[in-house]
């Protein structure tokens, strides 16, 4: 997989193949991240300097060590950018939120969460 340079220059954790994640939600949190970038949302050199308060917040409490930790930094970088962006409010990104836990909790193992299907 062939990433921006400047996405490449944010040191995500790759192997050869491309970026590289442990749980299926720090997949799609970077996806959600690139679409927003490509649809003109923020600039990456905006949600660089986002990103790297949460990774400086989380390693300066003694928190930032792994995978999980870097896409906890990503996740919450991305609401704060969304926040900042106005590009949903706080109650539509709570809802949101509650959204996806409900669903998730009532999906099996190892399938897709889909939201669309657990609002019709």
């Amino acid at each position: 997989m062939q990433l921006d340079p400047a996405l490449q220059a944010i040191d995500i954790p790759q192997d050869g193949d491309g970026p590289v994640f442990e749980e299926p939600w720090q997949a799609q949190a970077f996806a959600m991240t690139v679409k927003l970038n490509e649809a003109g949302q923020f600039s990456w050199s905006e949600w660089a300097e986002v990103f790297s308060a949460e990774i400086s917040a989380d390693t300066g409490s003694g928190q930032g060590v792994g995978n999980t930790a870097y896409y906890l930094c990503w996740l919450s970088a991305l609401e704060k950018i969304v926040a900042q962006k106005n590009l949903l409010t706080t109650e539509q990104l709570s809802t949101r939120k509650a959204e996806w836990r409900e669903t998730s909790e009532h999906t099996p193992h190892g399938q897709p969460i889909d939201i669309h299907k657990s609002r019709k």
